[in-house]
């Protein structure tokens, strides 16, 4: 049997993730993992989940509503509580504003599903997201970039603008409240919808919150569901990502069609995995937001101070004030790409190269490193061995 000719056109977009065969490899204990991005599962709040766990299988008649189909719309309470979640980041809203999803990245998904028609335009930012890159491709957009600071307004618009405001993946940084303003404008002068992902607005290590872009719009718009921005938060960056539990919010009318596509995919996120985060989060976030804050600012600063002290001449990096990821930019000669191959084959060290970040014309001469995972003495130690292959790359002819 060919299955190569019954596959859906659109399949030849969808491709292997870089990221994801490199975390193949992190049974391999001699290498230093760079480029990865996971969250530490050492600083995962345990007790809270067996505690969470046995009150509910003990008690027979929340099991029976865990071990239940679950409403498609997600578990009532929780629900409740992530209005409650909204309205504290600045976002009033109601029940029927929220949708419960596995993961964010499956709302990134029924945004194309529900959006995205063939051809369509989608304005990225460059380099963005690759989960959410990954998501849209399967629907067979065309790619344009989100204007930086001091581009030119583009004349036309797209379906929708996919933004990550807070410590981007890859590039760490943080859109100003100014140029979250200046995208609402934008958008509204070409009519069109913004997609915001909400994932690290957590992580925050220095500097003062920035309100969302949902959270302006709100502002500008005076309500919810006159607003032209879909919010998607999980907690997979904060409690634990195997439960799969994120959310959208965004207008009624958007969320009831997005429901529609929930029930058609997997009918319903699992009524357990919501039931047990909202009995940690209702008494553990807080903590584990700090935990994960102290941790993660420590390996921010450590791996800064190793880029510092070993890096050659001519290369340059962000300096996040949150999340997971520092983005590197190399001399114009270095391929990251190639430099990826030979720093971990040839020096023991995984990074992730820049170019895989951008749905069309990449700039090569990047690399993402995260530091999530990497204490300090690794973070020298990989530091120094990329830096190494670095010096070792020799200028293109």
């Amino acid at each position: 049997m060919d299955w190569n000719g019954l596959y859906a056109s659109r399949m030849s977009r969808v491709v292997a993730s870089d990221i994801r065969e490199r975390m193949k490899l992190l049974a391999q204990k001699k290498l230093i993992h760079l480029g990865g991005g996971l969250p530490d599962p050492a600083i995962f709040p345990y007790q809270a989940f067996a505690d969470a766990s046995a009150a509910i299988l003990g008690d027979q008649q929340r099991a029976r509503t865990a071990l239940q189909y679950a409403a498609s719309e997600g578990h009532g309470p929780l629900r409740e509580w992530i209005v409650g979640y909204m309205a504290s980041i600045g976002v009033p809203c109601a029940l029927e504003n929220i949708l419960i999803v596995n993961g964010s990245q499956q709302g990134l998904d029924f945004v194309g599903k529900l959006l995205i028609g063939a051809g369509d335009t989608v304005m990225v930012e460059m380099p963005s997201f690759i989960g959410a890159l990954r998501a849209f491709d399967a629907y067979e957009p065309t790619y344009v970039a989100v204007p930086k600071a001091g581009d030119p307004r583009p004349a036309h618009g797209a379906k929708f603008a996919y933004v990550g405001p807070d410590f981007r993946n890859p590039t760490g940084t943080t859109m100003t409240r100014a140029e979250r303003i200046e995208l609402l404008e934008m958008a509204e002068a070409l009519d069109m919808s913004i997609v915001e992902d909400g994932c690290y607005e957590k992580l925050r290590y220095d500097g003062d919150p920035i309100p969302s872009v949902l959270a302006l719009d709100i502002e500008r718009s005076g309500d919810i569901d006159r607003s032209r921005v879909l919010y998607t938060g999980t907690l997979s960056k904060t409690i634990a990502p195997s439960l799969r539990v994120g959310w959208m919010c965004g207008p009624a009318p958007v969320i009831r069609k997005l429901t529609l596509i929930k029930q058609a995919s997997d009918l319903a996120t699992s009524a357990l995995n919501q039931m047990i985060a909202l009995d940690v989060v209702s008494e553990h976030l807080d903590a584990a937001v700090a935990t994960a804050c102290q941790v993660y600012r420590e390996r921010r600063d450590s791996m800064l101070d190793a880029l510092s002290a070993s890096m050659p001449e001519g290369v340059t990096w962000t300096r996040p004030e949150g999340g997971l990821y520092i983005w590197v930019t190399l001399p114009p000669h270095i391929d990251g790409a190639e430099l990826a191959t030979h720093a971990l084959t040839d020096h023991g060290v995984s990074t992730i190269s820049g170019s895989a970040f951008y749905p069309v014309d990449p700039q090569r001469n990047t690399l993402r490193l995260s530091f999530s995972m990497i204490p300090a003495e690794d973070a020298r130690e990989g530091i120094r061995r990329l830096a190494l292959a670095i010096e070792k790359t020799p200028a293109r002819v």
